[in-house]
C-alpha cells in the first residue's frame, strides 16, 4: 500500500487565481468529487486481497474528498514561500529517483535513509506515479497549482516511512496514514488506518497495541509540520535524527511495542494474511 492523493469537492476557491508565472490555481474543467461510503468499502475489500494494489487506495480516496484540501492547497500554492519551492522542485519523482546524487550527500542523511529504504524496498518514485496514472486512466490532466500540490502529497509518502521509523508492513502502512491524516486532513485515511487496524486484530490473536499504535501516529502528525510544505531538497540533505528533532518527530512507542509483542509471539508483522491462513 502507498500514499494517496485526492481533487477535492470544495470548489469556492477563485478558478482565475494565478501564480506569478501564470499557472492558473484551479483549472474550470476540474468536475467535483462525491463522497461515497458504500464504493469506498467496496473498494476497501478488493484491498484487503492484496495490500500493493494500490490503486485500490487511490479509488477511496476518491470516495472521500477532503473539503479543507483547496484551502490549504490554495494558500501554500500562491504563498511565496509556496511559488518558490515550486521553481525549485518542479517535479519531485526526478529528485527522488536520482539515488546517484542523493548518495553523494553525507552518510546519515534522510537522502541515504531514504534511498536505502527504497532499494531495499524495491520501490521508486515513478512506480507510485504509474500505479496512480493506471488509476487515472483517460481522465483529462489539468495544468494547475491544484495538480502540482496533489501529485506532491502523492509523492512524499515513501519520505514518511523514513522519517517516522514506520515500515512497510500492515501495521507500519496504517500507522503512516494516520501520521499523514494530521498532515493532509482527509477521512480516507482515517477510514484505512482504523480499518487497517481492525483487519489486523481481526486476522490474527494478538495482545500488540495496534488501535494506540494508529492513535499515536495521528498524534506524532499533529505535532509535525507539514513535509508536503517543505522543501524537500533541503530536507534530503539534512541528518536523519536531526530532521527528527527539528519536525518534532517523536518515538513510534505503541508501534515498536506491538513489534515487540509480535516477536514474542512468534508472528511475522509482514505476513499476517499468510499466518492468518495457516492458524
Amino acid at each position: 500500500m502507498n500514499a494517496t492523493t485526492s481533487i477535492q469537492s470544495d470548489v469556492s476557491a477563485q478558478p482565475n487565481d494565478l501564480a506569478r508565472d501564470g499557472t492558473i490555481f484551479l483549472h474550470p474543467g476540474r468536475v467535483p468529487l462525491r463522497t461515497r461510503p458504500l464504493k469506498a468499502i467496496g473498494h476497501w475489500n478488493e484491498l484487503m486481497k492484496n495490500k500493493e494494489n494500490t490503486e485500490e487506495v487511490f479509488h477511496i480516496f476518491e470516495c472521500f474528498p477532503s473539503g479543507n484540501f483547496l484551502p490549504r492547497a490554495r494558500e501554500f500554492t500562491l504563498s511565496e514561500k509556496g511559488q518558490e519551492i515550486r521553481a525549485s522542485e518542479p517535479y519531485l519523482p526526478d529528485i527522488l529517483d536520482d539515488h546517484v546524487a542523493l548518495r553523494k550527500l553525507p552518510a546519515g542523511t534522510v537522502a541515504h535513509a531514504y534511498v536505502d529504504f527504497m532499494e531495499r524496498e524495491g520501490l521508486s518514485a515513478a512506480g507510485l506515479v504509474a500505479e496512480h496514472d493506471r488509476f487515472r486512466g483517460d481522465r483529462p490532466r489539468f495544468d494547475d497549482l491544484v495538480e502540482w500540490f496533489s501529485n506532491r502529497q502523492r509523492d512524499v509518502h515513501d519520505m514518511l516511512h523514513v522519517l517516522t521509523g514506520y515500515g512497510r508492513d500492515a501495521l507500519g502502512e496504517q500507522c503512516v496514514l494516520a501520521f499523514t491524516y494530521s498532515q493532509q486532513p482527509s477521512f480516507a485515511h482515517l477510514f484505512i488506518a482504523y480499518a487497517g487496524g481492525l483487519n489486523i486484530k481481526k486476522q490474527v490473536k494478538t495482545s500488540a497495541p495496534v488501535f494506540k499504535a494508529v492513535t499515536e501516529a495521528k498524534r506524532l502528525g499533529k505535532a509535525c509540520p507539514r513535509v508536503v510544505e517543505m522543501p524537500i531538497r533541503e530536507l534530503l540533505a539534512t541528518p536523519l535524527e536531526q530532521a527528527r528533532r527539528e519536525m518534532n518527530i517523536g518515538q513510534p512507542v505503541h508501534y515498536a511495542a506491538a513489534h515487540r509483542v509480535w516477536q514474542s509471539e512468534a508472528i511475522d508483522p509482514y505476513d499476517l494474511l499468510g499466518q492468518a491462513k495457516a492458524a
